[in-house]
Formats: C-alpha cells, structure tokens, sequence
C-alpha cells in the first residue's frame, strides 16, 4: 500500500520538476504565455522584448543564464542559448 501512495504522489508531484526549455519546445504565441510558461518550469524572465518578429526573454534559472526566442506564428523556440 505505500508502495502505491507513494507511486501516485510521484506521478502527481512530476509536473513540478518540468523539463528544461529545448528547441522546437511549444511555449505560447503572446509575451505573455511565453513568460507565464517559462515561470512555471522554474525559469525567471529578466527581460522580455520583440525582435524581427519573434519573442525574445532573457531569464535565470539558478545559475544558469540564457535567452530564447520564440516564434509568434508557432509559438515553438526557434533558437536557444545558455550562458
């Protein structure tokens, strides 16, 4: 029986421990989903702004630094770089 409980408590709590941001990742077509759907995966957005018509955040998450962009059409990460 705990075998189970603790079974169902890891299938629930595994959303919690989302993946890294990776290329062809779908994060959201809007400034808004996109830094909504990095801050759920434990990233934290510095700066936001639009270039050549993708959506480009920079963010942090530990000590890891990096910038992606995304594309408004798709809403797929088109480029990603960790610092």
């Amino acid at each position: 029986m705990k075998k189970l409980i603790v079974l169902a408590c890891l299938a629930f709590a595994s959303p919690v421990f989302a993946a890294d941001a990776e290329m062809g990742m779908v994060l959201g077509t809007t400034i808004p989903e996109v830094q909504s759907k990095l801050t759920e995966m434990g990233y934290e957005v510095r700066k936001t702004e639009m270039e050549h018509g993708k959506i480009e955040m920079y963010f942090v998450k530990g000590k890891t630094k990096g910038e992606v962009y995304v594309s408004t059409t798709t809403g797929k990460v088109t480029k990603l770089k960790f610092k």
